[in-house]
């Protein structure tokens, strides 16, 4: 299905160096935005699934053109090891995406990724959790705080709540907020300013320190998701 090595790949952009209207990138709270909102500069994947529509990076499938294996569009300006990240996202009910972080790039399938992840859907029964793509599977669901020793399943040492009393807080099929905060070896992923899930991974083996970004489009039925206002902050500066 994959026509080749069709891809969309552009040069890489300095954060901070432009944004929608051309203008110097506005720092704030030390947040930079790595979307410019008119083009996929700095970032690369597969050209049939990605695009940027009335100022929204959107990703995408369809019956004739779906996908065979997962497939991510990677961010090229770094590879975060402390950072915060801020977006907004929407994604169609049938939908099943999320953001790779601390990640490494995988050739077979093109634009495959493996690491930690964001996980967004559209019916909502993931969204929040920490999922590690091509690896150790579910690391904290939503309502978890987990921590993670070496060759263990996950320890859940607190809740956070009841996983559907916080899907309720999720708005369907409209806009919603996620917000990363990964330092050392602990992370949290908050959604409408809600805390989802936590992680403390003491897996020295498995864990990583650093890596790339990504969005990922999922296998399965034809799928939009649609991000904006994606602002990344260095905590290591």
């Amino acid at each position: 299905m994959f026509s080749g090595l069709l891809f969309v790949s552009f040069t890489a952009c300095n954060t901070g160096k432009s944004n929608a209207s051309g203008e110097s990138a506005k720092e704030s709270d030390g947040f930079v935005s790595i979307f410019d909102g008119n083009t996929l500069n700095g970032w690369e994947g597969l050209a049939d699934f990605w695009k940027v529509e009335e100022g929204d990076l959107v990703g995408f499938t369809t019956e004739e053109n779906p996908l065979e294996a997962n497939t991510f569009l990677i961010w090229r300006d770094g590879q975060p090891s402390d950072f915060e990240l801020k977006l907004e996202f929407k994604i169609s009910s049938g939908g099943n995406s999320g953001i790779q972080y601390r990640s490494e790039e995988l050739q077979d399938p093109p634009f495959g990724m493996k690491g930690y992840q964001a996980d967004i859907d559209g019916g909502h029964t993931y969204t929040g959790q920490n999922y590690e793509e091509r690896g150790r599977g579910f690391l904290a669901k939503r309502g978890e705080v987990a921590v993670l020793e070496n060759g263990q399943d996950p320890k859940i040492t607190e809740s956070l709540g009841d996983s559907d009393e916080l899907k309720s807080k999720i708005n369907s099929g409209g806009w919603n907020r996620l917000h990363l905060i990964v330092k050392g070896n602990h992370m949290q992923h908050y959604v409408n300013d809600i805390l989802m899930s936590e992680t403390t991974d003491n897996d020295a083996e498995h864990r990583k320190m650093e890596g790339l970004l990504g969005i990922q489009i999922h296998t399965g039925p034809p799928m939009e998701v649609r991000m904006r206002d994606i602002q990344l902050k260095d905590l290591t500066k």
